[in-house]
């Protein structure tokens, strides 16, 4: 790290590590403030006027160096990075939610958190049929270009991440812990895996260790980074619903697999669908709800409706993609190199063309455009 970026970190640190100062104080602090050095060059009487009492204030402007320094250690090593609230590839749809988090600690491919995210939760002691569930729908999601976005947990969360793996997909994984250990410890494979291809993510310090009170409190970042949430099999009182609600709370479509009347963890998703979760029989019967919401996350207007949209109505953006596709199969690497545009934007604007049926994923995650 530069100069300039661990002195970036150091504030973000400072301001986020403080005793007592949670995430909504944080924003209201930067709200007036604009950065954290600025709050940070602040003092007392100041601070004292936004609600932060003496030790609030005292752990704020006087910061546990060695702390600091640990995870700065941490951020020196490949793939490891420290996202903030004010960075570019924060994920858009996060930063909407009700105290979002102001800093996500991640280890992976950074350029995920430009994909469009779509998460899938349910049981920890699933069947048999909702583990191939989970798989199937996260696979053929993943070949639609999402990226699967779940918690790492035993269960359905396990063989979301295994199914968008399988089908050579990228995955984000939300831990409720430091990303220094893997919780539970037998997911040390996969999560290795998701680094290759994905993320894992986390809000928590590096060295922060598993708390039964973390992992409800991550489910909102599950949710609020993706578009919508599909829970395959839930007990009535299972932990999944945590996600559920809080996408409803923050306005995601909340999709439930229907299941038979005998079984326990069919209560939970049905009584989703009792509340107005829309029921899934197929893929197909997420992605046509899904369209709008993509259509808000990339600012894009037009319809997804490939029957009234022909390449003349496409943007300049998306005819040059296409005619650099010719009618070869083709990698996003390949894309990005040939167009110019990020990856995260190539990425997004193939799920978009998918949707419309303007091109088809392949093997390996290539793509080739329809004739």
């Amino acid at each position: 790290m530069d100069v300039d970026s661990t002195q970036k970190y150091i504030d973000w640190l400072s301001l986020t590590q403080a005793t007592g100062i949670g995430p909504a104080i944080c924003n209201k602090l930067l709200i007036e403030f604009k950065t954290p050095k600025a709050i940070l060059s602040s003092n007392h009487n100041t601070l004292r006027q936004f609600g932060l009492n003496d030790v609030s204030i005292i752990s704020l402007l006087e910061p546990d160096q060695r702390q600091i320094s640990t995870t700065l250690e941490w951020l020196n090593q490949p793939n490891h990075h420290l996202i903030t609230c004010h960075d570019d590839d924060y994920p858009e749809l996060l930063k909407s939610i009700h105290s979002p988090p102001m800093i996500l600690f991640a280890t992976g491919q950074r350029e995920v958190l430009g994909f469009l995210h779509f998460a899938i939760v349910g049981s920890r002691n699933p069947t048999a049929g909702g583990k191939r569930l989970a798989e199937d729908f996260a696979a053929e999601l993943s070949r639609s270009g999402l990226t699967i976005c779940s918690g790492l947990a035993l269960g359905i969360d396990y063989h979301s991440h295994l199914g968008a793996l399988n089908a050579n997909g990228s995955t984000a994984a939300i831990l409720g812990n430091g990303l220094n250990s893997i919780y539970p410890a037998r997911h040390k494979k996969i999560a290795h895996q998701i680094i290759e291809n994905g993320l894992l993510l986390s809000e928590y310090l590096p060295d922060t260790k598993p708390n039964p009170g973390n992992f409800p409190r991550r489910n909102r970042i599950i949710s609020g980074m993706s578009m919508g949430v599909l829970v395959v099999e839930a007990a009535k009182r299972s932990g999944s619903l945590i996600t559920a609600n809080y996408a409803l709370e923050q306005g995601r479509d909340v999709f439930a697999i229907p299941g038979s009347i005998h079984n326990p963890l069919a209560r939970g998703t049905h009584s989703l669908i009792k509340q107005g979760a829309k029921l899934v029989e197929t893929v197909d019967d997420i992605l046509e709800e899904l369209s709008s919401m993509a259509n808000f996350v990339l600012n894009d207007s037009s319809t997804l409706d490939a029957s009234r949209y022909g390449y003349s109505d496409l943007d300049p953006d998306y005819k040059l993609l296409l005619d650099s596709m010719g009618y070869e199969i083709v990698s996003v690497d390949s894309l990005v190199e040939l167009t110019g545009l990020t990856a995260d934007v190539v990425s997004s604007m193939l799920l978009i063309l998918e949707l419309k049926g303007m091109i088809e994923s392949q093997h390996g995650g290539k793509y080739s455009r329809c004739s």
